[in-house]
C-alpha cells in the first residue's frame, strides 16, 4: 500500500506528566537527545517530562522545550522506517518540531530556540492580563467580527482556526470577554476559557517576536528536505530564508491550522500521522478531512501500531 504520508507535531495542551517515558526506557538514542536537551537547557528535562509537577511542566518556558523532545523523540523512532513524508507540519510550538523533521535546524538549536521562545512569550504580556477562549459553532467570519466590534475594549483577535466550527480567540482579558459576551449572544454553540495564560497568536505578541528575531538570526539554517506548510499563511515552504522570516510572523498571527491541513491534501498527502503527546490534531484532521487515514505515534506501542500498518 502506498501512503503520501503527512506527519503533524503538536503544539501546548498536549502536554501532560509521564509523557515520553515508554520511548526514553526502550530506545537509547532517546535516552541521549534527552541528555543532549538538558545540557543545553541546564536542568533535566527527562524529570521534568516524566515526573512533573505538572504546574511546572504548564509553564510556557518550560512545556516548549518539553513538547519538542517529546516530539522528536518519537520522530526519532522513523528512521528504523523506509518513510519519507511529503509534507510535514505543527501546529505553533510544533511548527518547530517539524523543522527539525524536515531537516532544517539541529536538535540542540531548536531546543535552544523554543526555550528563548517562550520566556519571550511568557515576558510579553503580564500574567493575569491575557485571556484564551475556543469558541465552537459560529464561522470565521462571524468570530473576528465580534473581536473587530470589541476592539474598543483593548486587543482580541482569532488566534487559531483549528477546523471548521472550532477557533480559538486571544487578547487582553477585558476585550476577550467583551468578545465571549458578543459570542453568546450571537449563537455559539459554546464558548470555553482555556487554561492558558499567554495570548500567543495575536498583535500582543509581536514584541516576543522582535526578540525572537535576534535569536533566529544566530542560528545555523539548511534549506528543508521536505516541504513545510507553514502556520502563517498556510503555504508549502522549502527556502530557510521563507522558513526564518514565517517563524517571526508566526508569533503574532493567527494559526491557519485547517487551511494547512487542506493544502497538505492538495499535495496529495492522504495519511497524517501526529507525531508526539496527545492526540490533538488527530481529532482536529478528522473534522478537516473526514476520508483522511490518521495514526498517531507517541509511545513504542503506537510506533509498532504505525510499523505494522505502513508495512501491509
Amino acid at each position: 500500500m502506498t501512503n503520501s504520508i503527512g506527519l503533524l507535531f503538536p503544539g501546548q495542551g498536549s502536554q501532560s506528566v509521564g509523557m515520553g517515558r515508554s520511548l526514553y526506557e526502550a530506545n537509547p538514542h532517546v535516552r541521549e537527545l534527552y541528555q543532549e536537551a538538558s545540557e543545553v537547557l541546564g536542568y533535566d528535562i527527562a524529570a521534568l517530562c516524566f515526573k512533573g509537577p505538572s504546574e511546572k511542566l504548564n509553564l510556557t518556558e518550560y512545556t516548549q522545550p518539553a513538547l519538542l523532545v517529546t516530539s522528536l523523540a518519537a520522530r526519532s523512532l522513523f528512521d528504523q522506517l523506509q518513510c519519507q513524508p511529503s509534507a510535514v507540519a505543527g501546529h505553533s510550538l510544533g511548527e518547530y518540531s517539524a523543522i527539525v523533521a524536515a531537516g532544517g535546524l539541529s536538535f540542540s538549536q531548536a531546543v535552544k530556540l523554543v526555550q528563548k521562545r517562550g520566556q519571550y512569550m511568557s515576558e510579553a504580556v503580564a500574567p493575569g492580563t491575557g485571556l484564551v477562549a475556543a469558541v465552537l459553532g459560529l464561522s470565521e467570519e462571524e468570530v473576528t467580527r465580534a473581536c473587530e466590534d470589541a476592539k474598543s475594549e483593548g486587543v482580541v483577535a482569532p488566534a487559531n482556526f483549528n477546523c471548521p466550527g472550532q477557533i480559538v480567540i486571544a487578547g487582553e482579558k477585558v476585550a476577550v470577554e467583551k468578545t465571549i459576551s458578543l459570542l453568546k449572544e450571537r449563537g455559539a454553540r459554546r464558548v470555553m476559557p482555556l487554561p492558558v495564560s499567554v495570548p500567543v497568536h495575536t498583535p500582543l505578541m509581536q514584541v516576543a517576536a522582535d526578540r525572537l528575531q535576534a535569536d533566529v538570526a544566530t542560528m545555523d539554517w539548511s534549506d528543508l528536505n521536505v516541504p513545510l506548510v507553514n502556520n502563517a499563511e498556510a503555504t508549502a515552504l522549502i527556502k530557510i530564508e521563507d522558513v526564518r522570516t514565517s517563524l517571526i510572523r508566526q508569533l503574532p498571527s493567527p494559526v491557519q491550522w485547517s487551511q494547512s491541513i487542506q493544502s497538505m491534501a492538495k499535495m496529495g498527502v492522504d495519511t497524517f500521522i501526529e507525531v508526539g503527546p496527545g492526540k490533538v490534531l488527530s481529532g482536529l484532521v478528522k473534522r478537516i478531512l473526514p476520508n483522511a487515514t490518521i495514526w498517531n505515534v507517541a509511545d513504542t506501542k503506537s510506533f509498532q501500531s504505525v510499523r505494522s500498518s505502513l508495512a501491509s
